[in-house]
């Protein structure tokens, strides 16, 4: 049998994992809850047993020799079978215990994702869930690398950079449902009492863009109307964009979750498009993935109580969000 065969256990192997993932001894010895010195030890007995360098020094990190790299390829294989493996177990005990890590974009951080960890808390308290924001194409890529569970993001009809096509190959992607995109017009606008607005009505109108994905759905939708939007101002943030609307100097598009997450606002009006324009939400996970009792719980949570916001959740209606008195 070779001798590097009795040298390796999975101590070991997340270790070599964690310096490939973050880069140096420091970071990785808190990602895995080690002492610096524990992880420098572990590592030279490692380097030892193997009879090979595993990593060299850069500057104030580390970077992994070939011997580390291969080590850190088939690490990832290992540890997420016993991962799988430790799933089984927590549900012969009844879910006690798990962990699930989340990444989701930011204008589900403050609608979604409060009420999944609440949910899940509520339901198993043993289960862990920590949470990362991350745009939809780094929430797809944190799945592929096994540094989160699951990513719940969107994507817009016509996506040109979808994030759930290539990136997403070999992955599991499950449509949670839609995310109605409505229109931000000021208070007194002439279309502001509108059952629907149709874009075209607008194309004289100054724009304020968001993020660059829905910046990027904003001119094909324009366009297929006919029009390019005067886009003369830009900002990823709700609140400023509520702002700049409210003072006159624009309109919007926003989607629903966007809205719900800095919630009402004082002298805008929100309104649907006449052609009811949507995002879709997805659930992103590596696949077989949901077969881990604590990871299959918290998508059944998630699919529910996306559910639940598609059945009242994302209404158009003013009066459901009055403004605040002063």
């Amino acid at each position: 049998m070779p001798a590097a065969d009795s040298a390796l256990d999975s101590h070991s192997l997340r270790i070599i994992q964690a310096l490939a993932e973050h880069g140096s001894i420091t970071a990785a010895a808190r990602a895995l809850g080690y002492s610096q010195p524990a992880v420098s030890q572990q590592l030279k007995r490692l380097e030892l047993r193997v009879g090979l360098a595993l990593v060299e020094r850069v500057g104030r990190g580390v970077r992994l020799t070939e011997a580390g790299r291969l080590l850190a390829r088939h690490a990832r294989t290992v540890t997420g079978a016993l991962d799988a493996a430790a799933g089984d177990l927590a549900e012969l005990q009844g879910l006690r215990a798990g962990r699930v890590r989340v990444a989701a974009f930011p204008s589900a951080s403050a609608t979604i994702v409060p009420r999944l960890l609440a949910e899940v808390a509520k339901r198993h308290p043993g289960v862990t869930i920590t949470y990362v924001e991350a745009e939809p194409p780094e929430a797809v890529a944190l799945v592929r690398e096994n540094h989160v569970d699951l990513a719940i993001t969107f994507s817009y009809p016509g996506d040109l950079v979808d994030p759930h096509r290539d990136s997403a190959e070999g992955l599991s992607v499950t449509t949670l449902g839609r995310d109605e995109v409505l229109l931000v017009v000021p208070t007194g606008h002439r279309l502001g009492d509108a059952e629907s607005i149709d874009l075209g009505d607008l194309a004289a109108e100054r724009w304020i863009g968001g993020c660059p994905r829905c910046r990027g759905h904003l001119l094909e939708l324009c366009e297929r109307r006919g029009f390019v939007p005067d886009i003369s101002y830009e900002t990823d943030n709700v609140a400023a964009v509520f702002g700049m609307v409210a003072a006159g100097i624009g309109v919007a598009v926003l989607p629903s979750l966007a809205i719900e997450s800095v919630g009402a606002r004082a002298g805008v009006r929100i309104r649907p498009t006449r052609t009811r324009e949507y995002r879709t939400l997805h659930a992103v996970t590596a696949d077989g993935a949901a077969g881990v009792p604590a990871l299959g719980e918290t998508l059944r949570a998630l699919g529910a109580l996306t559910t639940s916001a598609r059945s009242g959740g994302n209404s158009h209606d003013d009066r459901r969000h009055p403004a605040p008195t002063a």
